[in-house]
């Protein structure tokens, strides 16, 4: 990791869920701040890199697409984040890695990818049922933009794909190609 000296490090590692998506932000948000003061108390320049290593099944749309937010917040304000996918990095964790800073979008050789449709189940009555389908194709959509906007993928390539109906294995060097990653560990 020596493309960004003293880089602080925050870890995605297990299910996205609200719990674990608290912890990222709330890293993340304090990693920034920490970063600000530190600048605002030195006079020489000092670092304003984060490397945020992932390593998810994937999990929940919502708290994806709250992470994505706060990175995109923070890379706003001048910080560079560093994604490094480990291991595997699936569904929800696929746009977390690829929303890193352009260049800096690492991936470890033996790392798995996986891509798929959004997935979801509801019970209730029908009126509840059509709402909840509405807002599945919502968070589908936007999923989909958001990968686009941070990969060499279209919208309509990743629309293909998904038709398969079926988990999509990708290795690294797919990854670096679909722009998913930039470069391998």
């Amino acid at each position: 990791t020596a493309d960004l000296p003293d880089a602080d490090t925050i870890t995605l590692y297990g299910d996205i869920t609200e719990d674990k998506a608290s912890d990222v932000v709330s890293g993340l948000l304090f990693l920034e701040k920490n970063i600000a003061h530190r600048n605002a108390s030195s006079e020489d320049e000092v670092s304003k890199n984060i490397e945020m290593f992932i390593s998810t099944h994937g999990g929940s749309a919502a708290e994806m697409f709250s992470i994505l937010d706060v990175m995109e917040s923070i890379k706003f304000k001048g910080c560079r984040i560093k994604t490094l996918g480990i291991g595997k990095v699936m569904s929800a964790g696929v746009p977390i890695l690829a929303a890193g800073t352009p260049g800096e979008r690492y991936i470890g050789k033996n790392c798995r990818v996986m891509l798929h449709s959004v997935t979801s189940g509801s019970v209730g009555t029908i009126f509840n049922m059509e709402n909840e389908l509405k807002e599945i194709k919502w968070i589908q959509d936007r999923y989909i933009e958001c990968l686009a906007s941070y990969t060499k993928m279209s919208k309509s390539k990743i629309k293909k794909l998904f038709k398969s109906q079926k988990d999509i294995y990708i290795s690294s060097k797919q990854a670096i190609k679909l722009g998913i990653a930039d470069k391998i560990l």
